[in-house]
């Protein structure tokens, strides 16, 4: 019997830190990381809102980060309805700041593709205990999959 890949869903911080050399140590777990992404190891699904972020960043860094994109298989998907009303319910729960919706987004947007893990470097708004105790006792309460938020370095010692 064949093991299911973990379905991944990447947010815009975890693209960004491939260039980050003011956060080394981060940077390097990202590129270790995105080795494993190149494998095919993991099934990686990214959303309309981390290619809008994305192409908000400067020239060159812009051109590398989509080279490095084309380096790897993933499922590109849309924001839907779904997912923004999931969205407003993690914030009704009060698990996430109402300036961070883009990042609630990237969180519904994971779970509504029924992702296994949401990987991000946002310690702040989505690597945290408040916002991971919103979405579990929310996906619980609507009936979604659990989802596990975490950032590369915690996957890349999970496998270990």
């Amino acid at each position: 019997m064949a093991v299911r890949k973990l379905k991944i869903y990447l947010d815009t911080s975890v693209i960004s830190h491939l260039e980050a050399p003011d956060t080394p140590e981060k940077m390097q777990d990202t590129q270790k990381l995105w080795k494993d992404l190149e494998s095919g190891k993991f099934d990686i699904v990214i959303s309309d809102i981390t290619l809008y972020e994305l192409n908000q960043c400067a020239q060159p860094k812009l051109s590398n980060f989509l080279s490095m994109l084309q380096r790897i298989s993933y499922v590109d998907i849309n924001k839907s309805d779904e997912a923004e009303l999931l969205s407003e319910m993690y914030f009704e729960f009060g698990g996430l700041p109402p300036k961070s919706k883009e990042d609630a987004l990237h969180i519904a947007i994971a779970v509504a593709a029924g992702c296994n893990v949401i990987l991000s470097w946002n310690f702040k708004h989505i690597v945290n205990l408040c916002a991971m105790t919103a979405v579990d006792a929310v996906n619980l309460k609507e009936g979604y999959r659990s989802l596990r938020i975490l950032s590369p370095t915690m996957l890349l010692e999970s496998e270990e």
